[in-house]
């Protein structure tokens, strides 16, 4: 299996872009509202109310974390994570950018949370983005088979 990261090696907070072609194809989408929102408050516990990343306390998002297999194009859900909303919008900044175009959110604090979680200058920032787009346009030109790790058992317990 050929899963490619991104050069992230010392850094507590990465950026982990979804290929298009998998994006809607999430545990959140597939399981019942009720179910979903069971799961993340499991999850939020599980990491004591705090963000799995950088300690911080407050409204938390449940991210699902992917594994790829590059080869045979397979996304495979390793495990669910409770981020706060900054470490969140960091792993998906795409679509971070984009809500910064449309006015709903400072890119410019995303970025510099991304600085002080990992104690690192903006050009690793740079590297490390430009690195997994770099990744993110490869795979978004495959189709992938999507995992949720359902079968045959209860939905994914956090990590």
């Amino acid at each position: 299996m050929a899963t490619r990261k991104t050069g992230d090696a010392g850094l507590r907070l990465t950026i982990e872009l979804v290929p298009a072609t998998c994006w809607q194809a999430n545990l959140r989408d597939v399981l019942p509202r009720p179910a979903w929102d069971a799961l993340r408050r499991r999850v939020y516990a599980s990491f004591g109310h705090r963000c799995a990343i950088c300690g911080a306390s407050g409204r938390l998002h449940c991210h699902e974390v992917w594994r790829y297999d590059d080869s045979a194009h397979i996304q495979t859900l390793d495990g669910l994570l409770a981020l706060c909303e900054l470490c969140h919008h960091v792993k998906h900044i795409g679509h971070a950018r984009l809500l910064a175009d449309q006015g709903k959110l400072d890119y410019e604090r995303v970025v510099a949370h991304f600085l002080r979680v990992n104690g690192c200058d903006r050009a690793t920032f740079a590297r490390h983005r430009a690195e997994a787009f770099a990744i993110f346009a490869a795979r978004s030109r495959h189709e992938w088979q999507t995992d949720l790790g359902l079968t045959g058992h209860a939905p994914l317990e956090p990590e």
